[in-house]
């Protein structure tokens, strides 16, 4: 639902990083030039952001109990 603070395959931090990646997609920028421009070369961090679906505002639609 939300993105890892951490990548789960090798630990490094990636958190910070998710949003500048959406403003730079949604202007039009090409997803493999914004991954190499934050600096994301290994694949495991890669696929945690093209991989990742931002679920959070459809799973705060329903109420807990």
């Amino acid at each position: 639902m939300i993105i890892p603070v951490r990548c789960w395959s090798c630990g490094k931090p990636i958190g910070h990083l998710w949003e500048s990646f959406q403003d730079k997609v949604n202007a039009g920028d090409e997803r493999k030039k914004v991954l190499d421009e934050l600096g994301l070369e290994r694949y495991c961090c890669r696929a945690m952001f093209l991989g990742h679906s931002d679920l959070i505002d459809t799973a705060a639609q329903f109420k807990k109990f």
